[in-house]
């Protein structure tokens, strides 16, 4: 199942993990089945080098292909683009680490969690970490994590957050994820204690996020690998969102073209396709989902080709794709808005994918890389003349 586009190779099962969103939802995990299905598309070969048996194609197209993905099922969708992507990211560390990673299992992945609350200890060439790492999506589904952690300072050099990579050997997983949206992630803690990690597992924010990088410049002559890291893995967070909207809109569709109201005091009878508020609100989500999906591609398409240049990304060009990351989620939620508030009692149903979708693209908008007050606040900052305060 190689052959056509990522986009043409996930659209078969895209049927099958949306009959398995609400067990994955009641799971709070995604199934192995869902997995092993993306594995053999090809699915976390997509950003990955072609010198551990990737076949990279442009970032865009992974993007392309997890809206579709997180149509069926947002859950399978959050954590699959992750998956893959971290193959993209596991490429910017030094060759090294890519050997550790790949070496032993070309077919690993890798989870994270991505906010650097734990000071490492310096220890004997590497680093001591201890403590608990939060929010790591798919973690069940994962060989590999990446754990997020102040180094110390060296020298002249003062603390710095950096990933470090550590096996899943080296950590164990607490059920700590029962949430109301993206509950099927599995985004749990991992707990990990008087573990060392040896230097060259290790990849300095400034580095990933400027995107000169140890990978960057062992892969040089291909530009997927020269993005920023805040260029990439948003986009993936982001498509999330727009996905679940897309398949919102899909369903709500469905259902109202051929709906006859029940209320017996007002309406009642009546064909809901009828009304020109639902016509609106569909017309409304229906650009919105098309609008989300245009920008955000755009934008990783420019980055792109930018990194594909050997341009440097200057921080206009970072805050452009962090601009169009989060307002492409402000647009989902928009959309989802529009059709929830409208599905009536039947939308209550926790197997309705409308209200699914709608609890779904707002778990994605609470993350503090895609809320668009924090983004939005920055990219202004930066308009007006001060510095912009936060990620990108």
């Amino acid at each position: 199942m190689r052959d056509g586009s990522l986009k043409d190779r996930v659209l078969p099962l895209l049927p099958t993990f949306r009959d398995r969103a609400l067990a994955t939802e009641r799971a709070r995990r995604v199934p192995a089945e869902n997995i092993a299905a993306l594995r053999q598309a090809g699915y976390f070969d997509a950003v990955k080098p072609a010198a551990y048996g990737g076949v990279p194609k442009p970032f865009s197209e992974l993007v392309d292909a997890n809206i579709e993905l997180a149509s069926a099922c947002a859950s399978t969708g959050w954590v699959a683009g992750l998956l893959s992507a971290h193959q993209w990211l596991l490429a910017m560390f030094p060759k090294a680490a890519q050997d550790d990673v790949w070496g032993e299992n070309p077919d690993a992945l890798l989870c994270g969690s991505y906010a650097p609350t734990s000071m490492a200890e310096a220890a004997e060439d590497g680093y001591r970490l201890n403590g608990r790492w939060a929010f790591a999506s798919g973690c069940e589904n994962a060989d590999w994590s990446l754990c997020a952690a102040i180094l110390p300072a060296e020298g002249e050099r003062k603390p710095v957050p950096a990933f470090l990579l550590v096996p899943a050997t080296q950590y164990e997983i607490e059920d700590t994820w029962d949430v109301a949206g993206l509950a099927g992630t599995g985004s749990k803690t991992l707990i990990l204690s008087n573990v060392t990690v040896p230097k060259y597992r290790v990849l300095t924010f400034p580095d990933a996020t400027s995107g000169r990088t140890p990978g960057a410049m062992f892969y040089a002559q291909t530009g997927l690998f020269n993005m920023p890291l805040l260029t990439g893995i948003p986009s993936c967070l982001a498509s999330a969102a727009v996905g679940a909207a897309k398949g919102a809109l899909e369903s709500y569709v469905a259902s109202t073209g051929t709906r006859v109201t029940r209320g017996a005091v007002a309406g009642g009878n009546s064909r809901m396709a009828e009304f020109a508020t639902i016509q609106l609100r569909v017309a409304e989500a229906a650009a919105s989902v098309d609008a989300a999906r245009e920008i955000l591609l755009r934008d990783v398409a420019r980055a792109e080709e930018l990194a594909s240049s050997g341009s440097e990304f200057m921080i206009e060009d970072r805050l452009l794709s962090r601009r169009g990351q989060s307002f492409a989620v402000n647009l989902a939620l928009r959309a989802v808005e529009a059709l929830n508030a409208s599905t009536g009692g039947l939308g209550l149903n926790m197997d309705n994918p409308v209200q699914r979708a709608w609890r779904d693209a707002n778990a994605v908008g609470r993350h503090i890389s895609m809320n668009w007050d924090a983004v939005g606040t920055m990219v202004g900052q930066h308009m007006l003349g001060l510095e912009p305060k936060g990620q990108y």
